[in-house]
Order: structure tokens, then C-alpha cells, then sequence
């Protein structure tokens, strides 16, 4: 499949994909018209990663700004700050080990993981095509691109809502994005294919001259594609919270995306548990503007997805599993 073919088949996902957020977003009619007065009006929310919304506790928080040009630059000071506030504390302790578990777990099995990969990428065309398709999905043109869909959309009509989530689109991919280069320049962490040991060397603190000059050999971790593609299914999800096919969709392109990666030899597994906290987190700050309150428990939450490698008698792959 040549390029233009895989660059045509994205553009034809993206556009599908935005096509069927407007079309159910009309059909739920007066619904999301109302959202911000039914968010309000809601006794509490309950997140995945222990957050929480509620009328109560953001009383004290100041009232939602009205939606400029700039806002989605001009929030992200506010939202590396929130980022902060919310993570450097003594409850996020826990989350903290888990993902370090999790990622020194998958070094482990990095080697592995990216040997079966890496021949299923190169003996399989089909396997090739897919996956070069799925990783363009994550290469943040295709958040900006849904972002700019959204605000045609909001633009041409007269739809505040749908102007504000592509905002916050943009705005939660470029405070992700940013907190993910930091970690790339300071990690310094081989992609797979330019590694120079099994599960590829780390050059903690690089000469930033060699990292640019030799930006595979320092820039695997964490994963920017996986971080910036759950980021942008989170604002939708939670802007648009009635289309309940959002999240599983969004989750499994997100997955799909992450196994493109290791085929092609950009990202080891270890690479994906910070990227998706990150992509979470800045999804969730960016799409709640009035602030998110820490303390709750996952009871209430609706959605939970895991990823992790998996073998099995074909091979090793990627296990996506998602509960409702």
C-alpha cells in the first residue's frame, strides 16, 4: 500500500470518526445543548484515575471563562499547575509505584515483545499497512486535524460546545505533549530500531545536541503518540459523556495505535503506562475547565481499560481489555 493510499485511509477515519460525533451529537438533540447545565446540576462524577466532580466542591472555584482564540494557550500554564497539584501529593504515591511496577514489569519483556513484533511488521504486508496507518493516527496532525474539525463544525454552526472541545483538544495535547518532551529529554531512552541493547539503552540527562541530532536514539520514552491519542478520546468522551460508544472506540483505536508502534520499531510496551496516565490526566484537566477535586473512588466510574502484552500460542501481542 503506498503512502498516499495510507494518508487517503486516514483522512477518510478521521473524517468518519468526526462524522459520527456530530451525527449522534444531533440526534441527542436538547441533551447537549444543556450538558454544562446537567454537569452542573449532577451531585458528583466519579473518575477513573480517583478524580471527582462535583457541584459542591468546585463552589469555591472560579466560574468557567468565556471561550476565546487563545484560551487554548493561554490555559496551559493553569493546567501544567493543576497537573501538580493533583500528582505531587502524598495520595498519588500509590498510582506512582503502580506505573513504575507495571513499566519495569514490561522492560522485562521488552526484548521479547519487540522480536515477534518486529518479524510480524516484516514478513507480513497487510500487518505493515495497518500498522503504518493505525501509528499516523498518533501523530498528533490527526488530533489537530479533529480539533479543526470540531471548530468548522462549531463555527459554521453556531455550536459553542463543539467550538470548546476542539479547543480543549488542542490545548490537552499541547500541555501533554509538552510534559512528554521534558521526560524524552531527560530519559533519553532507545527506540527499538536503533537500539544498541535488548531492550534499548537509557542516556538519562543526554547532550541535547546528539539528541537532536539523533532523535530515535533518545526519544522512546515515554510514548507521545499513545499519550496525545487517549488525550483527545478523553476530552470528546467527557464533553459528549451520553455517546457511550465513544470511550470503547476510542480506547481500542488507542490500543490499535500502540501496537502500530512496537511493529514499526518506535516504542517498546514500557513506553505506554506513563504515556496513557499523562494522556488521561491532561484529557481530564483540560475538559474540565471548572477544576478537578481529588478523593474519590473508582466505584462510580463506568469505564475501565487495561492494556498490556500478552502471549499466547501465536505469538506476542498486545491485550486490550475493556469493562463497561
Amino acid at each position: 500500500m503506498s503512502s498516499t493510499s495510507v494518508a487517503w485511509m486516514r483522512s477518510a477515519a478521521i473524517l468518519c470518526f468526526f462524522v459520527a460525533c456530530l451525527q449522534t451529537v444531533a440526534w441527542s438533540g436538547q441533551q447537549t445543548t444543556g450538558l454544562s447545565e446537567q454537569l452542573a446540576d449532577s451531585s458528583a462524577v466519579s473518575l477513573r484515575s480517583d478524580l471527582k466532580i462535583s457541584q459542591r466542591d468546585t463552589l469555591a472555584l472560579p466560574s468557567q471563562q468565556p471561550l476565546k482564540w487563545h484560551t487554548m494557550i493561554t490555559n496551559l500554564p493553569g493546567d501544567w499547575s493543576q497537573y501538580y497539584k493533583l500528582r505531587f501529593r502524598a495520595s498519588s504515591i500509590p498510582e506512582f509505584v503502580g506505573i513504575s511496577i507495571l513499566t519495569a514489569g514490561l522492560i522485562v519483556t521488552d526484548d521479547a515483545t519487540y522480536e515477534v513484533s518486529d518479524r510480524w511488521y516484516k514478513n507480513s504486508g497487510p500487518v505493515s499497512d495497518v500498522s503504518n496507518f493505525f501509528v499516523s493516527l498518533g501523530d498528533g496532525k490527526s488530533q489537530f486535524a479533529l480539533a479543526g474539525a470540531f471548530a468548522a463544525y462549531g463555527l459554521i454552526t453556531n455550536d459553542t460546545h463543539a467550538l470548546r472541545t476542539g479547543s480543549q483538544i488542542v490545548q490537552a495535547v499541547l500541555a501533554s505533549g509538552a510534559v512528554v518532551q521534558v521526560l524524552k529529554h531527560i530519559t533519553g531512552r532507545e527506540s527499538p530500531f536503533v537500539r544498541s541493547s535488548p531492550t534499548g539503552i537509557w542516556r538519562f540527562f543526554p547532550n541535547q545536541i546528539d539528541y537532536h541530532k539523533r532523535v530515535p536514539a533518545y526519544d522512546a520514552f515515554p510514548s507521545g503518540h499513545i499519550c496525545t491519542a487517549l488525550a483527545t478520546v478523553i476530552v470528546i468522551a467527557e464533553n459528549y459523556p451520553e455517546e457511550k460508544w465513544i470511550r470503547p472506540v476510542g480506547y481500542i483505536i488507542s490500543g490499535l495505535v500502540g501496537v502500530g508502534m512496537v511493529n514499526r520499531g518506535i516504542h517498546w510496551y514500557s513506553d505506554y503506562p506513563l504515556g496513557l496516565a499523562l494522556g488521561y490526566i491532561f484529557g481530564m484537566i483540560a475538559a474540565h475547565p471548572e477544576g478537578l477535586i481529588g478523593g474519590a473512588s473508582d466505584q462510580g466510574s463506568s469505564t475501565h481499560m487495561s492494556i498490556a502484552p500478552a502471549l499466547n500460542e501465536k505469538g506476542i501481542g498486545l491485550s486490550l481489555a475493556i469493562a463497561f
